[in-house]
């Protein structure tokens, strides 16, 4: 029997699942068999999370937050509440697509705010930041910052959350981390 962690009384976590020290299951969620849900995590009231699904360490999921079958979650990301994953491109309630389920991956330290949608089989790049309401149906470069249906780029954000402003060197600086980032192309290197 695993210990270690907090499970609300009105919660269901099905026997197989696997949960890590310190975490947090609050009201009315349902955790099934095969679900892997890392260390220090906090998991809103009303949240479903099915069969292989992986969530990393420190992961903070807000209510009404639904991960289907396929969606990997890396440490440290921030679920808003009502987001949504969709886990089919072309459903239909008369026609069986289980076995299309495509993987969706949100890399370590992305933030997903409110009522976004990601669709299915997309990656979300590491520290990107996808605004409430957005919706995702394409990958999400590392640090980027996507608004709008369809989501689109509006610029570039630093590990901690800092909006970025390259200058017409390619270089930013983040005052919370004390660290200068460079942009090269589209991608965005934090010079530790």
């Amino acid at each position: 029997m695993q210990t270690g962690f907090y499970i609300h009384p009105s919660s269901v976590v099905d026997e197989g699942a696997i949960i890590g020290n310190q975490t947090k299951v609050w009201h009315f969620c349902h955790i099934s068999p095969t679900a892997r849900i890392g260390e220090r995590c906090n998991i809103g009231q009303n949240v479903f999370i099915d069969n292989k699904v992986e969530v990393g360490n420190g992961v903070k999921i807000q209510n009404n937050v639904s991960l289907y079958n396929g969606v990997i979650v890396e440490d440290d990301v921030f679920l808003g509440p009502s987001m949504v994953f969709t886990n089919v491109i072309n459903p239909r309630s008369f026609v069986e697509r289980k076995s299309e389920f495509k993987p969706t991956y949100i890399r370590r330290g992305a933030t997903i705010g409110a009522n976004a949608t990601i669709v299915c089989g997309v990656e979300v790049g590491a520290y990107s930041l996808i605004g409430a309401g957005t919706v995702v149906i394409r990958d999400v470069l590392p640090h980027a910052m996507m608004v709008g249906n369809p989501a689109r780029r509006i610029g570039w954000i630093s590990k901690n959350g800092e909006k970025l402003d390259f200058d017409i060197t390619g270089k930013a600086f983040c005052k919370l981390e004390g660290v200068e980032y460079r942009l090269e192309g589209d991608k965005v290197i934090g010079l530790f």
